[in-house]
């Protein structure tokens, strides 16, 4: 995620050089239970503001552990075999020595059979919505046929978050998004937000995308219609004008990471809706609710000028029927996208899924935006791998769960029930969907730990824990730091490890409690005031900032992409993947595998399920201080004079054909 009203607001800044005393006292009893309770060990301390901070290390076994201690045994290396590159920032993108980058789809590349020939000069909302469209973030790959293992023959789905109007058309600032924009010009920035499905082919070594499929198709904000299910469709506070029933939405809005389901269908993320929408709904009864996401009058599209759906003062409802969780299936065309409104309503990020020992499924998704909650949802339903359709409807009825990490280690599941505790009319909610639509005040009075913008949540298909990627929060203050968030000004994010409890030899994602730990702290460890904390042999090309997106490779070792925003040319680093062992002994040794082109964001990170290719989503290159359409700051991928910077997607294998990593 990069888009927000001010972006700089809120992706990586300056970090603070004032670390709070008490940040010592809470990792030391952190620590000191772990080692008692689970026998694990510490190392590499660090000065940080003048006193000492212990490294975060968590063994998965006595070998693995001495290693750590002690670096001379077993050498404490990691299982990664590949070269890192360096970070510097340069106009193209690279990739690792023995492996090829491929740029596969690009922003305007034909998806529908009938798509226009890309000119973009001559754009239209007609033309766009049979076209790739902008700022691809997640990417999720689904085997053909369906239900294989297929790792050469696919589908692709892929997210298109959000639009960079002044990289979009010629002679407009970032500035004008708002004023100068016209009507023909939003209508075409609102066919290239939602998702793409293409069908793609490795042959020869070398991926294409197969022409004419018929699974190609755009799915998009413009014409797509979509079907609110679950406990709040039909509810009076998402009915509009156009839609009485509160059962219908045409399209889907910032489309963020996102995840795959058991049985074979995507669910796509509503992040930051509130970007798109005019006016405040002052004196209605939506104005409190919208404000507290964002909704304040100041939105960073001109779309409320020329349609009165995107305007709050003309349809209060509106963003009611924004920032769920979508249900998509790309191996069938003609099922209509589906949003879940049981799985909660803020700006999420992610879609985790994992199968409980019972059958019953958890979707894990986090909030991203400072001081917000990390989720999960159990189905009440169970997953039936032999019957896919009665999985269908799994995810409109079960229980939606907010995050509260214990200063022991303990993570405790807050259930958010209709109800109970203070979800009740004398807290304003008078049914199940005012605690959906009002997800956040919600999570905020059964008393969830806030969190430094939890943005990708996704489980390790070996050893079933879960990881979520925290990607910055400098406005925490000395005050507000506590055990799982223990930096005040944190302007590098950090990696949180959660461990469900095993039931019948399989992690049980539905108890009640986990146990949590911190993977690593992000920030160059060569600068105490970062308190940065890796394996102590990370390289000065190992170390990143503003972990954003995550992937998992068959192995089970963690891949991590990384979004500074607008600080990518204060830091000096480009983004793009670290992958690291979560275990052993090269835990946390993070190592520098694929960089981005200049000012570009890394998103989407996705394996094939024999490991051998990696898809990356390579968003808004160009969008550095003062780049236009016109002058941009790289033309990355086509270098040509004529095209502006298209986003894009990239297939990265390795040339001898071996698994990614080695």
């Amino acid at each position: 995620m990069t888009a927000d009203i001010n972006r700089t607001d809120l992706t990586c800044e300056t970090a603070c050089t004032e670390q709070a005393p008490a940040l010592n006292a809470l990792i030391d009893a952190r620590l000191s239970r772990r080692a008692a309770l689970r026998g694990l060990f510490v190392s590499s301390a660090a000065v940080v503001g003048g006193s000492m901070v212990s490294h975060f290390a968590m063994m998965q076994d006595a070998e693995a552990a001495t290693a750590m201690v002690n670096p001379g045994v077993a050498g404490g290396k990691s299982t990664l075999g590949f070269t890192e590159i360096d970070k510097t920032i340069t106009d193209n993108h690279r990739v690792a020595p023995g492996y090829t980058a491929q740029v596969l789809i690009r922003w305007g590349d034909k998806v529908e059979p009938r798509a226009e020939a890309f000119d973009p000069r001559n754009q239209s909302a007609w033309a766009q919505a049979k076209q790739f469209g902008y700022n691809n973030d997640y990417v999720g790959y689904l085997p053909l046929p369906a239900g294989s293992n297929n790792s050469d023959h696919g589908l692709l789905f892929v997210n298109h978050e959000y639009t960079n109007t002044e990289l979009m058309f010629p002679g407009l600032t970032e500035k004008d998004a708002q004023d100068k924009v016209t009507k023909a010009q939003v209508e075409t920035e609102m066919a290239a937000h939602g998702n793409s499905v293409i069908e793609v082919k490795k042959e020869n070594g070398k991926w294409r995308v197969v022409q004419n499929s018929i699974y190609a198709r755009r799915i998009s904000f413009l014409t797509t219609e979509m079907m609110l299910s679950g406990p709040v469709a039909g509810h009076d506070r998402v009915k509009t004008k156009a839609d009485p029933t509160g059962t219908r939405v045409l399209g889907t809005l910032n489309n963020c990471a996102g995840g795959k389901t058991p049985w074979g269908t995507v669910l796509t993320a509503e992040e930051n809706f509130h970007q798109y929408f005019s006016g405040t709904a002052a004196g209605t009864k939506e104005a409190e609710n919208h404000k507290m996401y964002g909704i304040e009058g100041k939105p960073a599209y001109g779309w409320g000028k020329h349609f009165d759906r995107m305007n709050v003062d003309k349809e209060p409802n509106e963003p009611n029927r924004f920032g769920w969780l979508v249900e998509v299936d790309p191996y069938d065309p003609t099922l209509m996208p589906r949003k879940r409104t049981a799985m909660g309503r803020f700006k999420h990020e992610a879609a985790g899924c994992a199968v409980n020992p019972d059958g019953t499924v958890t979707v894990y998704t986090g909030d991203d935006e400072r001081f917000q909650y990390l989720y999960r949802f159990v189905t009440k339903g169970k997953y039936h791998p032999e019957d896919r359709q009665s999985n269908l409807g799994l995810l409109d009825d079960g229980t939606l769960y907010v995050a509260k990490f214990e200063a022991d280690g303990t993570l405790r599941w807050l259930p958010m029930i209709y109800g109970q505790g203070p979800l009740t009319p004398a807290n304003g909610f008078h049914s199940v969907a005012d605690v959906l639509i009002e997800t956040r005040r919600a999570a905020k009075l059964v008393g969830a730990t806030s969190m430094d913008r939890p943005e990708d949540v996704e489980v390790n298909p070996v050893t079933g824990n879960v990881y979520a990627m925290l990607t910055n929060n400098t406005k925490r203050t000395a005050e507000q730091a506590d055990a799982a968030n223990p930096r005040a000004k944190n302007a590098y994010g950090h990696v949180m490890e959660m461990i469900p409890p095993a039931k019948n030899g399989k992690a049980d994602h539905s108890a009640p409690a986990y146990q949590w730990d911190i993977f690593l702290l992000a920030g160059d460890p060569s600068k105490p005031e970062h308190g940065a904390k890796y394996h102590p042999d990370v390289s000065t090309n190992g170390w990143l900032a503003c972990p954003d997106n995550c992937a998992f490779d068959p192995k089970g070792r963690l891949w991590i992409s990384t979004d500074q925003g607008s600080e990518q040319a204060k830091n000096k680093i480009s983004d793009g993947i670290y992958a690291a062992d979560v275990s052993g002994p090269g835990r946390a040794l993070t190592k520098f595998f694929y960089a981005t082109p200049r000012d570009a964001e890394m998103c989407g990170p996705e394996f094939t399920p024999d490991g051998k290719t990696l898809f990356v989503a390579v968003q808004h290159p160009g969008e550095g201080k003062d780049s236009t359409f016109d002058k941009p700051s790289t033309r990355f991928p086509d270098f040509n004079e004529a095209m502006p910077p298209r986003p894009s997607i990239v297939a990265i294998t390795r040339n001898d054909g071996g698994e990614i990593g080695g």
